[in-house]
């Protein structure tokens, strides 16, 4: 039984004033003071208050002895994980080590084996820039017209050869490059007369148009209003080669199918 549960079970404290007067009378009797029935219950109920006195320190050193001894046995085993931990670090400690030493092995065994082939191995010189050879002549032997101070032309004619050159081959590769063409996609809703117009022979006949830089694309029927449809068509056509109006043109040649031609979107590729 702990402590708390003791002092849960213990009647002695609901009365105080009993007990105090009782505790009075206890101590009268213990100097001699004669003793009444009434002070001998008191003194009966004083033992019991003694008693459960000792009951609580009891319970209480019990309490904190437990309480002391948890903690010693925490502290046990917070010092054994310690002392794990430690103969892992030192284990781990140890294998750095002998991977250390090994490294130191086999690098001291390349010096050794790299020492000797450095020896051999012959070192190259540059060759020295040849200086050009000036010739002496006396002076009483030479003309003076004969000196070039100021270079000669055909050096002149041999740089300008080399830049022609070179200006021809940039031509040239200039001109292998394939050069961009402008492409635009046209959406074009072309509208028939009236309902009773045969909209599959009238995109049959859109689609015989045929050019140079013409590529036709998806059509579709598009309801206009009154039973009527128009023929809404996609074609992408290269700038330089077909425009607009040239196209209406042609679609408009069909003028038993074709009432008219819008262009509903204009995107360039």
């Amino acid at each position: 039984m702990s402590g708390l549960q003791g002092l849960a079970q213990e009647n002695i404290w609901f009365d105080k004033s009993r007990y105090d007067e009782a505790e009075k009378r206890f101590y009268e009797g213990e100097n001699g003071i004669p003793q009444t029935s009434q002070e001998r219950d008191a003194s009966s109920i004083l033992q019991d208050i003694a008693k459960a006195r000792q009951n609580i320190q009891q319970s209480l050193a019990g309490s904190q002895n437990a309480s002391k001894s948890e903690d010693q046995s925490e502290l046990v085993s917070r010092l054994k994980s310690l002392e794990l931990d430690n103969k892992n670090l030192h284990k781990v400690v140890d294998d750095l080590r002998a991977v250390l030493s090994k490294l130191e092995s086999r690098m001291a065994v390349l010096e050794k084996s790299q020492a000797p082939a450095s020896k051999t191995v012959t070192v190259t010189k540059a060759a020295p820039v040849q200086k050009p050879k000036v010739e002496k002549h006396n002076g009483a032997d030479d003309d003076d017209d004969d000196i070039d101070l100021f270079g000669s032309d055909e050096e002149d004619e041999e740089a300008e050869r080399i830049k022609a050159e070179r200006v021809k081959e940039y031509a040239q590769r200039k001109a292998k490059k394939p050069a961009l063409i402008a492409k635009s996609s046209i959406l074009l809703d072309v509208k028939p007369w009236d309902d009773e117009t045969d909209m599959s022979k009238l995109e049959e006949c859109v689609r015989s148009i045929q050019m140079d830089g013409l590529l036709w694309g998806a059509s579709k029927l598009v309801p206009v209003g009154y039973g009527i449809k128009k023929l809404q068509i996609s074609c992408v056509v290269e700038d330089d080669k077909v425009g607009t109006d040239i196209l209406e043109e042609e679609i408009t040649k069909f003028e038993d199918y074709v009432q008219s031609v819008d262009i509903a979107a204009f995107n360039k590729i």
